[in-house]
């Protein structure tokens, strides 16, 4: 059974709703120990001072803010006490907004809000008003003594509590240098990727078929070496950035192909104009680009 983070009340209005929040992700990254390279022994982190060298117990550390190169203001748990937002267990809906509104990148981690048995009604309400009318709420609430921002979203019959980044934790785009939004595209071009786009696109996204392969190729590489055996390290080919003047001809290959495979997998292809959007045949055809070998295993010698 999931373990309630809290228990508390969704506030709008005057609308109370009494709900408990929970997890609603769970990491799974693969855990390594460091180990003493000669023998494998458990190597393990101690803390030093920097001033004086000696090893120094938890019980003797204070926390420090670096106001200036070297300089530090120490900081006690009383101090932050101080300034600690109220823990109201409370999810506080302060504005409702449409959901396109919001840029996508500012949602971090979802909860799942569980209605209390006396408040499934009003949640009922809240959940399917949200639904009807497009709109999130957008909330303040505490959690382990810091106060987030969060969008309180329908996903099914639940809702969702999901923290948001603050507007000054987002990397301002101008930072960096990225085509601009009148970047000359040629008609055909733009013709072909929506075609290639129409032929690759599914009615549901099904997210049960998409695996984390790297954490399954560390794990069978892991049980190899358990077992004795050795990984040959598969050659890495990377693919270079596709050229401008053969952009046409890579974005028809990937049509066809992609035609090809949803024709090989028994779907319908409806006949479009592609063939007419075709570059004319070069002389030279573009370069393939090999695929990656998988690692192969071999035995080590008895």
């Amino acid at each position: 059974m999931a373990h309630a983070i809290w228990s508390g009340a969704i506030n709008f209005g005057l609308v109370t709703i009494p709900v408990k929040l929970y997890t609603a992700v769970r990491t799974n990254d693969l855990r390594f120990n460091f180990l003493h390279k000669s023998d494998e022994g458990r190597i393990y982190n101690e803390r030093h001072c920097s001033v004086c060298g000696e090893k120094v117990e938890y019980a003797d550390l204070v926390r420090g803010y670096e106001y200036e190169k070297g300089h530090y203001v120490t900081i006690t748990d009383d101090d932050l006490k101080g300034v600690r937002p109220e823990a109201t267990q409370s999810v506080q809906i302060v504005e409702f907004v449409e959901l396109d509104q919001i840029n996508p990148m500012y949602f971090d981690t979802p909860y799942y809000l569980e209605p209390e048995k006396k408040g499934r009604h009003a949640y009922a309400l809240l959940r399917d008003a949200l639904m009807d009318s497009g709109r999130v709420a957008i909330a303040r609430v505490v959690i382990r003594s810091r106060e987030h921002i969060a969008a309180v979203k329908p996903n099914g019959e639940a809702l969702v509590l999901e923290l948001m980044h603050f507007a000054d934790e987002l990397v301002e785009q101008k930072a960096f240098d990225f085509p601009a939004l009148n970047e000359k595209v040629a008609d055909a071009e733009k013709k072909i990727a929506k075609l290639l786009i129409d032929t690759m696109s599914v009615d549901e996204f099904k997210p049960d078929e998409f695996h984390d392969k790297y954490k399954e190729d560390v794990l069978a590489m892991i049980e190899a070496r358990a077992a004795g055996e050795e990984i040959e390290k598969p050659e890495v080919h990377r693919p270079a950035a596709t050229n401008v003047v053969n952009l046409m001809d890579v974005l028809q290959r990937s049509l066809e192909q992609s035609k090809a495979r949803r024709k090989k997998g028994g779907e319908a292809i409806e006949e479009d104009d592609a063939e007419a959007a075709k570059p004319a045949k070069r002389k030279t055809a573009a370069k393939k680009t090999a695929a990656a070998a998988k690692p192969k295993r071999k035995k080590s010698a008895a």
